[in-house]
């Protein structure tokens, strides 16, 4: 935004500051002028602290979105056959759905289109976990990414530089200046790269617990309303489900050790909260995206396709056309194995009451399996197992989870870590439910 503009950024900064509403045509100005490097940090910095303050109108949160969409370039999904869907979490530990739901809907005809990101911080990124399988390739041009789509349903990449950089740009500088946890600036950031994504359909999960960015479940339904209310404005079939992360998701938190409980998953050889949910959200993809009559319908299609096999059968196909090793749905053993195992049996007798995801997470990055640092490296083997569920009711000395390290006194640590973060009652606990809410559905 320069001098000509038709209004002065520090002019646009003091009316956010005094909690007025801005014009989308000049937060759209304001917005690509940042993104082009016509406005400094510092002023984008003022503006963001104002508008954490102040909130954001639906309109305004809008205006954000749709700038940033158009800072760079947008995925054309035009030739494909379809119907085109997309799904996100909001990150959590042990989330590996994207790598079963993503080969179930594309067996049951839809076409999965996934650019993703790495893990930073307690949570593994899905490419990072992709990654842990030999040969396996996240960096597809457009071209080679909709062609690989529209012949076998499903591609997983990272994303490029030119999707949404104002919001790469805007990201950087929220995380310098305390202004990450608004719920408008986190919608408007995901769904800037859903909608730049190109897909018709977009289903999110957005997670609320110990292990979640949003911890109180009326912080969660308030995104994810927010994300859903800007896809259907941008045209976009969207929902969401607000899922549990009050414990890991699955049991195995890591990398090959995801792909591991993936593939044991589409097997059908896992049973338990994970595939429960990769089938929930299989079933209100299918919805969204019109092969199901309703995702009660959807997720029986699921069941079917995961009992028939389709779904193995497209994981070994997508492997297979990212250069992975396809073996890997038949032979888990030529994954990364870490060379030390310890088992962490419960310290008492009593039903586990609480479990502090985002902690559990901590000390599975802290043998090796996240970063805290974009350019760290990640060691795909190490990994925590915490097959205890809450409610679930244990004896002093039964396990209930293992660790495995690279050597016996990291895995020591990480053992007395993990108990650490487990709670304990002598009462019995409830269980929480999986999916506290549905919105846009």
């Amino acid at each position: 935004m320069t001098g000509e503009a038709r209004v002065r950024a520090v002019d646009l900064i003091a009316g956010k500051r005094d909690g007025g509403e801005i014009p989308g045509d000049q937060l759209r100005d304001f917005v690509l002028a940042y993104a082009r490097e016509e406005l400094p940090d510092y002023q984008m910095a003022a503006f963001l602290m104002a508008g954490y303050l102040r909130g954001f109108t639906r309109s305004e949160t809008e205006a954000l979105t749709e700038a940033m969409v158009a800072s760079g370039d947008q995925l054309d999904l035009g030739r494909l056959s379809g119907p085109t869907v997309d799904k996100h979490s909001t990150g959590g530990v042990a989330d590996g759905t994207t790598l079963v739901v993503g080969p179930l809907a594309a067996a049951l005809g839809m076409q999965v289109i996934k650019l993703s990101g790495r893990g930073l911080g307690h949570t593994g990124g899905t490419l990072d976990k992709l990654e842990s399988i030999p040969g396996f390739r996240v960096g597809l041009g457009a071209d080679e990414l909709l062609d690989q789509v529209e012949r076998i349903g499903l591609a997983v990449a990272a994303q490029t530089a030119d999707l949404v950089p104002a919001d790469k740009s805007i990201y950087a500088l929220r995380d310098v200046t305390a202004t990450v946890g608004n719920v408008s600036l986190i919608a408007s950031s995901v769904m800037s790269k859903k909608l730049a994504g190109g897909a018709a359909s977009i289903l999110l999960d957005v997670k609320t617990g110990s292990g979640a960015f949003m911890h109180e479940t009326a912080e969660a339904v308030e995104l994810a309303r927010i994300c859903v209310d800007l896809g259907q404005a941008a045209g976009r079939g969207t929902a969401a489900l607000v899922t549990d992360m009050d414990q890991p998701l699955g049991e195995l938190i890591g990398n090959a050790v995801e792909v591991r409980e993936a593939v044991e998953a589409l097997r059908g050889d896992r049973p338990g909260r994970f595939l429960d949910l990769c089938l929930t959200l299989t079933g209100h993809m299918a919805a969204l995206a019109g092969t199901a009559a309703d995702p009660e319908s959807g997720r029986r299609d699921a069941q079917r396709a995961l009992e028939a096999g389709d779904g193995l059968e497209r994981f070994r196909e997508f492997v297979a056309a990212q250069g992975g090793d396809p073996r890997v749905a038949d032979d888990l053993s030529i994954l990364p194995q870490a060379p030390h195992t310890l088992e962490v049996e419960a310290p008492q007798d009593g039903w586990l009451a609480a479990v502090d995801a985002e902690a559990v997470g901590r000390v599975a990055a802290a043998l090796g399996a996240g970063r805290q640092r974009k350019d760290d490296d990640i060691d795909p083997a190490v990994a925590v197992e915490l097959s205890a569920k809450l409610g679930d009711q244990v004896g002093a000395g039964q396990p209930i989870g293992r660790i495995l390290a690279r050597d016996e006194d990291a895995a020591r640590a990480a053992a007395d870590g993990l108990l650490a973060t487990l709670g304990w009652s002598d009462q019995p606990v409830e269980a929480p439910p999986l999916v506290h809410q549905v919105v846009g559905a």
